[in-house]
């Protein structure tokens, strides 16, 4: 059987079948953007080319679905080769609008037939070797995760597919509050699990320590719990200040200010409060943030402080590394 033959016998709804259907659209967008005059068209063309350009989408459903699913099935090929793929198509669009903007219209003509010419080459490979190797690798089981967590990316396609399998009636969860217990690729045994996965005690730790910002968590009895100990802390804290009530650990001057926004978070009036200072000659940022649980319940408030003077300084873009 043909890699075209395998894949057209799936059911309707099923992940491959959702890339087939998306691959038809797109080479129907791809020879319309080449027909289509960049000059005496210019709005159909860029229509068109926005219409096109949502093919970030499947490149977002690969990379966040199919390709961690292949790695543990041991094939990493596609996150190291297609990813990389998946970039230079997106660079492609990046500076082709800017030149359609700019309306370089000959340079326009040339960078779209470039570009469609990529894409066109990328579906080959993805029907040819991505999607027949997919499909012996992975269990149906593998394939109802995957699509599950393609509702939350989403598609190309002008209509939602087909639920899949068809006869399937759970519910969609949001990924948040997913806490099927899967086949995983690291020990767990000493780990919590969080919303988004797990780590441990010492992993969060280090996390916390290597955040560029100082975090202080103060509970909904306006007790310090929890502060980062970072190696270059824009404020100094101690851990005197565990248990302690925030309104003795800021200066006589600012604790009114700090006790205005307590209150308002609690009553869920407000739920952030910013500030900027210069402090020994730098800029820095403080922000205050109010914690609420799943009920919406005022849990405490999290002050987050950074300094940011060099990042006032960035300008443009850099896109490559810069340590030589």
């Amino acid at each position: 059987m043909s890699a075209s033959t395998e894949i057209s016998a799936l059911p309707k709804g099923h992940p491959v079948t959702i890339y087939s259907e998306e691959k038809e659209l797109i080479q129907k967008l791809g020879q319309e953007l080449m027909d289509t005059s960049s000059e005496a068209e210019g709005q159909k063309f860029y229509n068109i080319f926005n219409q096109l350009q949502q093919i970030k989408r499947r490149f977002e459903r690969k990379e966040n679905q199919l390709f961690p699913v292949l790695e543990q099935k041991g094939w990493t090929g596609p996150s190291k080769n297609m990813w990389s793929f998946h970039d230079t198509i997106r660079e492609q669009f990046r500076l082709l609008r800017k030149k359609i903007e700019a309306r370089e219209f000959a340079e326009v003509s040339r960078d779209a037939q470039y570009l469609v010419s990529s894409i066109f080459r990328l579906l080959l490979v993805e029907e040819n070797v991505l999607f027949p190797n997919a499909l012996s690798l992975l269990t149906e089981e593998d394939w109802k995760n995957v699509r599950k967590g393609e509702e939350e990316i989403g598609w190309m396609l002008p209509s939602h597919p087909p639920k899949y399998p068809e006869t399937e009636e759970e519910e969609y969860i949001h990924p948040s509050q997913d806490h099927t217990k899967r086949e995983l690729s690291f020990d767990t045994e000493n780990a919590s699990h969080y919303d988004e996965g797990y780590m441990t005690v010492d992993q969060v730790n280090l996390l916390l320590k290597t955040m560029p910002l100082d975090l202080t968590y103060v509970d909904e009895n306006d007790k310090v719990i929890f502060y980062n100990r970072g190696e270059e802390r824009v404020f100094p804290r101690s851990a005197g200040i565990i248990g302690r009530e925030v309104k003795f650990c800021h200066p006589p001057k600012s604790v009114g200010t700090v006790l205005k926004i307590l209150e308002e978070f609690k009553k869920g009036n407000k739920n952030e409060a910013s500030f900027w200072i210069n402090f020994k000659g730098r800029l820095i940022y403080i922000r205050y943030f109010a914690v609420r649980d799943a009920q919406k319940t005022y849990r405490g408030v999290i002050e987050m402080s950074q300094d940011i003077t060099d990042i006032k300084k960035i300008d443009g873009e850099q896109r490559l590394l810069d340590w030589n």
